[in-house]
């Protein structure tokens, strides 16, 4: 969704409202003026998507985002925060089809441009992000060894499913994340192109991230990585060692227990 506060009439005091019906998208109101009301209504037919997150664009500016609740704004990103990066905000849901959302914009002199622009995602079953409003990286993170049953799911739902190694692990504590850099050996599945080959050294590569928490080390072999994508980049899901996958998933399709054929060659 794109707008602009110019175009609405100077002396006008009515708030501007638009209705965003996906459940991840974008929006950017360029030269933010008085104030707009997001209201989020994805098409679903059903309540699951529980928890909203937040990611503004790395230059934020003019306004701050509130949520509506029982009559209420309740801050949810300021403009100062808003300039930090890999800043996320996430929190729950109380009426999961439709929320909404306050864009009020800050007072200024000039009309020089400020643009608050922001991307947004509905996640389903985060009840790691509470009644409360979470500022992390991210709410959804596995910081346990996944099961059996997990791990053959996540080779069937996941954005992406790569086989590979890990080449380097930093930790950034102020956003409370870490990155996986990983050595890519074949690609089984990705949603966008976050895994890309090297034009010189002609290796595949990719940045995977997980949460400070975590406390994710470097290891040698090789291992399958699973995870989902959000706001454009590869959060950590399932990740055991290659030989450890292989036996789990041959156990299980003899069982014929595999919830997906998977393929391998």
């Amino acid at each position: 969704c794109l707008g602009s506060g110019l175009s609405r009439e100077p002396r006008s005091r009515a708030v501007e409202q638009v209705h965003l019906r996906c459940t991840e998208g974008s929006l950017e109101w360029m030269y933010p003026a008085r104030a707009l009301r997001v209201v989020l209504e994805p098409n679903l037919s059903s309540a699951q998507h529980t928890t909203v997150c937040i990611k503004p664009a790395s230059d934020f500016q003019g306004a701050n985002i509130y949520v509506e609740r029982a009559g209420q704004l309740h801050l949810v990103l300021s403009e100062a925060e808003g300039a930090r990066p890999h800043h996320v905000s996430c929190f729950s849901a109380h009426r999961p089809q439709r929320v909404a959302l306050f864009l009020q914009a800050s007072p200024q002199r000039d009309i020089s441009r400020r643009t608050a622009s922001f991307q947004y995602e509905l996640l389903s079953n985060q009840s790691a992000a509470g009644p409360d409003f979470k500022k992390m990286g991210l709410v959804e993170a596995i910081c346990r060894p996944c099961d059996n049953v997990e791990l053959l799911m996540a080779i069937c739902s996941s954005d992406f499913v790569v086989k590979g190694s890990i080449r380097n692990v930093s930790h950034d504590s102020e956003n409370h994340m870490s990155r996986v850099d990983v050595s890519v050996q074949k690609v089984y599945r990705q949603k966008n192109r976050i895994f890309q080959q090297d034009e010189g050294s002609g290796e595949w590569r990719g940045p995977i991230r997980t949460l400070l928490q975590c406390k994710v080390k470097k290891g040698g072999g090789d291992f399958l990585f699973t995870g989902n994508e959000h706001f454009g980049e590869a959060w950590l899901g399932c990740a055991p060692r290659f030989k450890d996958f292989l036996f789990v998933y041959w156990a299980a399709r003899e069982r014929g227990a595999n919830p997906c054929e998977f393929e391998l060659n």
